[in-house]
């Protein structure tokens, strides 16, 4: 669903899709919630809610733990990417 507001796209995201910006400039990338603080293979490991964190799958193929930016938060382009 293309168009969403950052609220929007962090309730996908907890919702277990994967979310992406449309006004990234890489080709691919995406974010989803890792579970259980480790994050091998994109196998997640079900823990506490404490221990999940937002990663990236970068253009370049790696997941990194990813930090929203102010532009992030205001931004309405966000949308679900398919798995």
């Amino acid at each position: 669903m293309p168009g969403l507001d950052f609220s929007a796209a962090l309730t996908c995201l907890k919702m277990g899709d994967r979310v992406a910006r449309s006004g990234w400039n890489g080709n691919g990338m995406w974010l989803e919630i890792a579970r259980g603080g480790t994050y091998i293979d994109h196998d997640i490991l079900e823990q506490p809610l404490s221990r999940h964190f937002i990663v990236m799958f970068t253009a370049d193929g790696e997941l990194v733990p990813w930090v929203a930016s102010q532009t992030d938060i205001l931004a309405n382009d966000w949308e679900t990417v398919n798995g």
